[in-house]
């Protein structure tokens, strides 16, 4: 009997996740100048990141290339939104530089380790153990509220670069939130570096195991 082949392309996680891509190109293109557009492409593309992973544990269609998509999706988003943020504030570019440099260098080498990590049987760091990172973790208030503000910066930055909005203590809307929600972007960035920092760790260990096991073997 001819077993029939999945197309994880073809599964609803997934075809949503090509939504998302699509969405963000369009947002992509209209930065620059229709901030309306743009805005409504780019939240929803981040909305339905949620969506997707409810498809995938519904449908039971959860696979690496999701996964890997979606962080990509993200991590795009934000660096063409660090681009435009720094051809409108040209005198903040390092800091767009710095901050998207953290993003991706951090996630990208978090998420390979931790793949690495999964088919090994070493003892590694493991940040959840801490109190405050245990918390960051298992409470999906905190988390949203860490992913929502450091979104939140990045977008009334953006967002009052065409409008000011009704003022609110004495300051336009956008810019109060942007004041607000920086100290969360930049504890969330801390906590980006810190990511990294761990994953250079086991990363190290990995490669000293690996070491010492493949000297062992040249031994006998």
């Amino acid at each position: 009997m001819t077993e029939t082949k999945e197309n994880i392309f073809l599964f609803v996680p997934n075809i949503i996740g090509f939504a998302r891509v699509i969405l963000a190109i369009i947002s992509f293109y209209f930065m620059p100048t229709n901030c309306v557009l743009a805005c409504t492409c780019y939240i929803t593309s981040a909305l339905l990141d949620a969506f997707d992973g409810h498809a995938a544990r519904y449908f039971n269609q959860s696979t690496k290339f999701g996964a890997m998509l979606d962080q990509l999706t993200d991590r795009a988003g934000t660096a063409c939104l660090m681009m435009t943020l720094a051809s409108f504030y040209p005198q903040y570019t390092f800091w767009f530089q710095l901050s998207l440099s953290i993003d991706i260098t951090c996630h990208w080498l978090y998420l390979h380790t931790s793949t690495l990590q999964g088919k090994t049987s070493h003892k590694f760091i493991d940040m959840s153990e801490n109190p405050v990172m245990h918390v960051y973790y298992t409470n999906k208030t905190v988390l949203f509220c860490m992913c929502a503000g450091n979104e939140a910066f990045y977008a009334a930055l953006y967002v009052m670069y065409f409008y000011t909005g009704p003022t609110v203590l004495g300051i336009g809307l956008w810019k109060l939130i942007a004041l607000v929600s920086m100290p969360v972007a930049i504890v969330k960035a801390g906590i980006s570096v810190l990511h990294g920092i761990v994953a250079s760790l086991n990363l190290a260990t990995i490669d000293v195991n690996e070491r010492a096991a493949l000297a062992e073997k040249q031994k006998n």
